[in-house]
């Protein structure tokens, strides 16, 4: 039975409408990125100088939260160790949730570095309760230091690091003072290299334009110090999200702290180098994003904060929400140009126009800006950038499920991302790699199926469509495809 023209006429009116408030959606997280790609420019602010009384300088504690790292354990109490503080105001703690095996590495790295006459402890629970948060809430109720710096297991500070971080303190209104990430392996592989793009990008102009411009700052879990009555103040750790950091942030500015960045110290840490990894820990960061996202969407809009302060923090949390916008982008996309009521010409040239121009162009102009700060030249730097882009749209499918449970599920196991101990750890200890790392049938099929809507398009004379198309094959091919050695650096 054919359908009445005017119901075919409808479905094309609502597939083009909803196509319309999907990308405008997507358009509004992508616009805005061009102020601080714009901003990145300018100068950062001058720092105080030290404010404690040399002679009677704060306690810290440094925790250090493990779990089975026994390519990287030694080296990070090693560096925690080596930090340049008074040695009777500072004391080491490694929250070690670690398998019994594995915890007898932890407790060999403590007894050296107290042989070298540093205040170590190797704290070890019952049960892994709370994961992360539950770690560093269980460290803090053993001690009563006024400052708190956290370092995950790969992370390697410099011996000045608290010396040069803890002179942001000096307002009193600072919670909390972030580190900038560094890479102890960045050319390991396109795709460690793609990862650092996106990394430097969220540090050296995100980070650096919401400081500037006094927007919510969050602490990034690791490289950074906290003050203690913060922490109290704002509630403790949470293991409420699976992104406790973001939480806590996020409460910690509602209470009315500040949040401080120090672009300057950069602390290195080690990116994974297996697709099955990396997988995991962007699921992590995607569905705590969002839980965080719905446990303070409604103190967020109520707060008696600037709207621009409250609408920058609402797209930073809702920021992974444009992977599901990009998979229903390029499903509506067919009917659209399929359709009896087909688009016309100069709509789709227009859509495809405003999609590219204004909502990839300041991702990866951000992406290329971030690589060239942190060093990379001019080619370096657009290949990372356009490798990140790839592989983004690669992980639409997979951060898209991510998304779904964030926002209709409550906390959730932390999976903790294999460390390989790059650039100097002992690379012979085992490693527990990701079982996530084989190819995934799903998004194979999503690579096949975009390609064939590559030259689909391209026989419709469709404009923008085959390059939107090519981009989704080649990442979800990269992404299925469990990073195979071709992908590898030379």
């Amino acid at each position: 039975m054919t359908p009445e023209p005017w119901t075919g006429a409808l479905l094309q009116a609502g597939v083009i409408a909803l196509y319309l408030a999907s990308q405008l959606a997507l358009l509004v997280h992508t616009l805005h990125r061009w102020p601080m790609v714009l901003s990145a420019g300018e100068p950062d602010p001058v720092g105080p100088e030290p404010w404690w009384d040399p002679a009677d300088p704060p306690h810290v504690l440094v925790q250090l939260p493990v779990r089975d790292e026994p390519a990287v354990v030694a080296r990070l109490v090693a560096a925690a160790a080596a930090l340049e503080w008074p040695r009777d105001r500072l004391r080491i703690q490694l929250l070690d949730d670690s398998d019994a095996p594995h915890a007898r590495l932890g407790a060999a790295a403590v007894a050296a570095a107290r042989a070298r006459g540093v205040d170590a402890v190797h704290v070890r629970r019952g049960d892994r309760q709370g994961y992360k948060a539950g770690a560093l809430a269980h460290g803090l109720a053993r001690d009563d230091a006024g400052f708190v710096a956290v370092f995950d297991a790969d992370f390697v500070p410099a011996p000045d690091f608290l010396a040069r971080l803890m002179p942001r303190f000096a307002d009193a209104r600072v919670g909390a003072v972030q580190a900038r990430w560094g890479h102890l392996n960045r050319d390991a592989s396109l795709l460690t290299r793609a990862q650092a793009a996106m990394i430097d990008g969220h540090f050296l102009i995100e980070h650096r334009w919401r400081q500037r411009r006094g927007r919510f700052l969050n602490f990034n879990g690791s490289a950074g110090i906290w003050r203690r009555a913060c922490i109290d103040r704002a509630g403790g750790w949470s293991d409420a999200t699976l992104t406790e950091d973001l939480d806590l942030s996020i409460r910690a500015q509602l209470a009315g702290w500040r949040l401080a960045y120090a672009r300057e110290v950069l602390v290195p840490g080690e990116l994974p180098e297996d697709m099955g990894a990396f997988r995991s820990q962007q699921h992590r960061w995607a569905k705590g994003a969002i839980q965080t996202a719905r446990r303070h969407l409604g103190a967020l809009l109520t707060a008696p904060l600037p709207c621009r302060v409250r609408r920058d923090a609402l797209i930073h949390l809702t920021a992974h929400v444009a992977y599901p916008l990009l998979l229903v982008l390029a499903t509506l996309l067919v009917p659209l140009l399929a359709g009896p009521a087909r688009m016309p010409l100069g709509w789709a040239l227009g859509l495809h126009a405003a999609l590219t121009i204004a909502g990839v162009l300041p991702v990866g102009l951000l992406l290329a800006r971030g690589a060239r700060l942190a060093g990379r030249g001019r080619t370096g730097a657009a290949v990372d950038a356009a490798a990140a882009l790839v592989l983004c749209a690669g992980m639409s499918w997979h951060l898209a499920r991510a998304v779904l449970a964030g926002a209709f599920a409550r906390g959730g196991e932390f999976v903790r991302t294999p460390k390989s101990g790059a650039a100097g750890a002992d690379r012979t200890a085992p490693v527990r790699r990701s079982g996530s790392a084989r190819p995934c049938a799903v998004e194979l099929a999503l690579a096949a199926a975009a390609a064939a809507a590559v030259a689909w398009s391209i026989a419709r004379g469709s404009p923008g469509a085959p390059a939107f198309y090519a981009m989704l094959s080649l990442g979800f091919a990269w992404v299925g495809s469990g990073a195979r050695p071709w992908m590898r650096a030379t």
